[in-house]
């Protein structure tokens, strides 16, 4: 993907959070996003090695949340915001996505309507964060946007082709190190990634990214 069409997406995810969107505001509506073919249920039962994961957490993920709408097959069948909405793991991340953190921060049209990969932040990675940075994002919606879109791809990688240097729809690079259970970006512990959505691939780690 060039570089043109990469800050396009970037310029269109800034203005959908700055105007807040009257599609998206406060409602948990996802009627306006499109599965894409990936969309189909998953098997029952489906195991890591089954749904290719990757990350020495996914078989406690997967015992955690065994089925419904949270498991891995269960979020296969959801755009991604609304998938992770269901992720008993992902609770902050999707208050911050959705204008629960910041009213004037809305990403879940945007995501929901493309083939992304997300670095998903789970939720003992946002009670790392200190105070003072959490009140910032609270209400600083520029902030909190610049920070959303650094953990996002605009295209899916699976893990297979997760490794290397990518571009974030904030703009700036993103150091996807290791292999199989040891991937790491930017430092951060890949917990357990490739997990699909009906329109992303979501890598779960440990630590929020800071661009």
């Amino acid at each position: 993907m060039n570089t043109q069409i990469r800050r396009t997406i970037a310029l269109g995810a800034m203005l959908t959070a700055t105007v807040g969107l009257a599609a998206c505001g406060g409602s948990d509506s996802t009627s306006s996003a499109t599965p894409t073919a990936a969309s189909t249920t998953a098997p029952a039962n489906l195991s890591v090695e089954q749904a290719n994961l990757v990350g020495p957490g996914c078989s406690a993920y997967v015992t955690q949340v065994p089925t419904g709408k949270g498991s891995v097959e269960g979020m296969a069948n959801d755009p991604v915001v609304t998938a992770a909405s269901h992720n008993p793991m992902l609770k902050t991340l999707t208050q911050a996505l959705t204008g629960k953190l910041n009213a004037k921060v809305n990403l879940r049209d945007t995501l929901n309507g493309k083939d992304y990969t997300v670095f998903a932040p789970v939720d003992t990675a946002f009670a790392q964060l200190d105070t003072k940075t959490m009140d910032n994002l609270r209400k600083n919606p520029q902030a909190l946007l610049k920070v959303l879109t650094y953990h996002v791809v605009a295209e899916e990688l699976d893990p297979s082709e997760v490794v290397g240097r990518q571009v974030s729809v904030q703009g700036q690079d993103l150091d996807v190190t290791g292999k199989g259970n040891t991937i790491k970006v930017n430092g951060a512990n890949v917990i357990c990634g490739g997990v699909k959505t009906a329109n992303a691939t979501v890598y779960l780690i440990d630590k929020v990214l800071q661009p």
